[in-house]
């Protein structure tokens, strides 16, 4: 297969540590620093990570039309060839997994290995739903009700409880200060986000690890990714879909171990 011609880097760019290459691909409404930020020094500790904010988040301004899956990947490999890396393992979290999975097929020759977590090639109906529901409560600017909808969607069960009063208010604040502008653009992505042609052709090194208490992405989504996947290892993590704010030790350890794996 030929090598794409990359876009010029233009998305606001995270760079952290040395070494082999690791690129970042973060989640619907989320950047670098708030879906990565709690495990990134630990994962540069023996990489050169390079991340990417979508527009709308971060200092990445928005889109002013629909985004696509495409664009993303394309916009994520060429930050990291503006870094000097010529292949690179790619780490996505939920939408961000479909844009990693995107990456390896645009760009098999440079992409050496995948970590999806909270992934899903292909929306389901909850999914769907979650995502309008989102996308509603963020334009009708009724930034609260959006934090009260996504606060105990997105936590586990047991994480949410556990919250004192006190605590979950501070929460609620930060998640209803803290909605990026292009959130509209990432949750229709989200709607119209299908990868799962794509999932045979990669027979890169995968680690997917499945949010076992995940209420926003089913782990059943998680594990028909692993499925599609030829060499595929699925792992449980027992939290909802923020493992950076519940698991991210756990996580971490997971993430460069296989990563220390498939470098060998």
């Amino acid at each position: 297969m030929p090598t794409r011609t990359l876009p010029t880097p233009t998305f606001a760019r995270t760079v952290r540590g040395s070494g082999p290459g690791l690129l970042v691909a973060h989640g619907s409404g989320g950047s670098v620093a708030g879906n990565y930020g709690p495990i990134l020094d630990g994962l540069a500790a023996g990489h050169t990570v390079v991340g990417v904010d979508y527009p709308g988040t971060g200092d990445t301004p928005r889109s002013a039309g629909p985004l696509s899956l495409d664009d993303l990947a394309d916009q994520l490999v060429a930050a990291g060839d503006a870094e000097g890396l010529d292949t690179f393992a790619v780490a996505g979290y939920s939408l961000g997994g479909a844009v990693a999975i995107r990456a390896a097929t645009r760009h098999p020759e440079r992409v050496t290995a995948l970590v999806l977590t909270a992934a899903f090639a292909h929306p389901d109906a909850r999914l769907t739903l979650a995502s309008r529901v989102w996308r509603g409560l963020y334009e009708s600017g009724d930034h609260a009700a959006l934090a009260a909808f996504l606060v105990p969607t997105a936590l586990s069960p047991a994480a949410f409880d556990a919250l004192s009063p006190d605590t979950l208010t501070a929460v609620l604040a930060m998640t209803a200060e803290s909605a990026p502008a292009g959130t509209p653009e990432h949750t229709d992505l989200v709607e119209r986000t299908d990868v799962r042609a794509d999932l045979a052709a990669i027979t890169v090194p995968a680690l997917v690890v499945s949010t076992t208490g995940d209420n926003l992405v089913a782990p059943a989504l998680h594990r028909a990714v692993a499925a599609g996947l030829p060499n595929a290892r699925l792992i449980e993590l027992p939290a909802g879909h923020l493992p950076f704010a519940e698991r991210p030790e756990e996580w971490l350890t997971a993430i460069t171990t296989f990563l220390t794996e498939v470098g060998r």
